[in-house]
């Protein structure tokens, strides 16, 4: 591993087959032995076999590890830590969305550094740089090839912990629209809601700032545009690359900047119930909006959002302009086929009150534009479970 070059991301790949330009970039950083990350389908469809082929043509020994599962646990860390381990591998390539990707950081940060995942959780923990990790995003949507953060799941507590972590970032990023032109209807939608929604949280977070706004107002609009797109036509090739930029345009936003509460009451969710993230985000979004409009003293950043939504907002006050978006967000989650509120996913109304208290314990809820009480929390979920307008 003394041959390897260890840095902050470097290189990022976009387009359609930009997977074959993979072997070029692992040359150069002298790899002799990787471990795919990935998880059951992506090894079964072949996808990761097609970046294996990229690694052998580079002459690099690989093997792949395909347990990972959707909300990924400590169980599956650890398990996957160890294949590295007795592999004595000098990279991860993770193949797949956030799960996957996730997954190689937490393995990343462990191979180098000692201790357990939850002595990480928070912001920075660790002392040395992560193991090298390339990321080949396979969905439109986590922003995580790009990030400093990651999320595991406590399989004892059922707690996500959130990571946030300058030394689990990827040096290689692979956005091969290839990979992204199959995936199913019901996860194009959810994966775009969630770069939506680090697009709009980022605009809205205490630490926005001019270069973090420029990506997130890009990346809400051309998600606006892109997004029905490829729900529609899952094989619109230029519609596939235009979300592939969106979601790591929003991701480099919002790891600058930070999420909200969303995030943090997403987290919560999907810990307890094992639920998808752009679901539980997308759900929860427009009635966080609800709540940080009601409530905040600057809405100045709604006329950032609604400017990136084409919404007319001239002679319009602040608040008419924040409860604008707030509709508009509703209507576009729908449109692009997303269930409507927590009832329909058999969330327990009893159990409100222990998810607004992980949630308030979320590193994500400091950096929320109002910071609320548990109380606040609850309200909103119970908005979210009855859909209260």
């Amino acid at each position: 591993m003394e041959n390897v070059r260890l840095e902050s991301i470097s290189t990022s790949l976009f387009g359609y087959g930009s997977i074959k330009n993979l072997q070029v970039e692992l040359k150069k950083l002298g790899i002799k032995r990787i471990l795919i990350v990935t998880d059951d389908f992506l090894f079964t469809s072949g996808v990761a076999k097609k970046v294996g082929d990229s690694i052998l043509i580079a002459g690099i020994e690989y093997a792949i590890y395909y347990n990972v599962k959707a909300n990924p646990t400590t169980d599956i860390v650890y398990e996957c830590l160890n294949a590295a381990k007795q592999l004595q591998v000098d990279c991860l390539v993770a193949v797949g969305g956030g799960s996957s990707i996730d997954t190689a950081k937490a393995v990343s940060i462990l191979y180098t550094n000692a201790g357990k995942i939850e002595d990480f959780e928070g912001e920075n923990k660790s002392s040395n740089k992560g193991l090298p990790l390339v990321a080949v995003n396979t969905t439109a949507g986590t922003g995580s090839e790009v990030t400093t953060f990651y999320i595991i799941t406590n399989t004892e507590t059922h707690k996500k912990m959130c990571m946030v972590d300058t030394n689990c970032k990827p040096i290689i990023a692979v956005n091969d629209t290839q990979f992204m032109v199959k995936l199913p209807v019901g996860l194009t939608s959810t994966t775009g809601m969630d770069a939506l929604t680090h697009a709009i949280e980022a605009l809205q977070t205490r630490q926005a700032n001019p270069l973090t706004d420029k990506d997130a107002s890009w990346a809400i609009t051309a998600i606006i545009e892109n997004l029905p797109k490829v729900i529609k036509n899952g094989e619109d090739v230029q519609a596939r690359d235009m979300m592939s930029y969106a979601q790591y345009a929003a991701g480099m936003a919002f790891s600058n900047s930070g999420l909200g509460m969303v995030h943090a009451m997403a987290h919560a969710l999907g810990g307890m119930y094992n639920l998808p993230h752009g679901i539980c985000n997308a759900l929860l979004l427009p009635h966080v909006m609800k709540y940080n409009a009601v409530n905040g003293k600057d809405l100045t950043a709604f006329r950032k959002i609604a400017k990136a939504l084409n919404i007319v907002c001239e002679n319009k006050s602040d608040e008419d302009v924040a409860f604008l978006t707030v509709d508009y967000i509703k209507r576009f989650s729908i449109a692009v086929g997303i269930k409507t509120d927590l009832k329909i996913l058999n969330v327990d109304i009893a159990q409100f009150e222990n998810l607004a208290y992980l949630a308030s314990k979320d590193i994500c809820i400091t950096a929320n534009p109002v910071l609320p009480t548990i109380s606040d929390i609850i309200t909103v979920y119970k908005n979210a479970y009855y859909q209260d307008n």
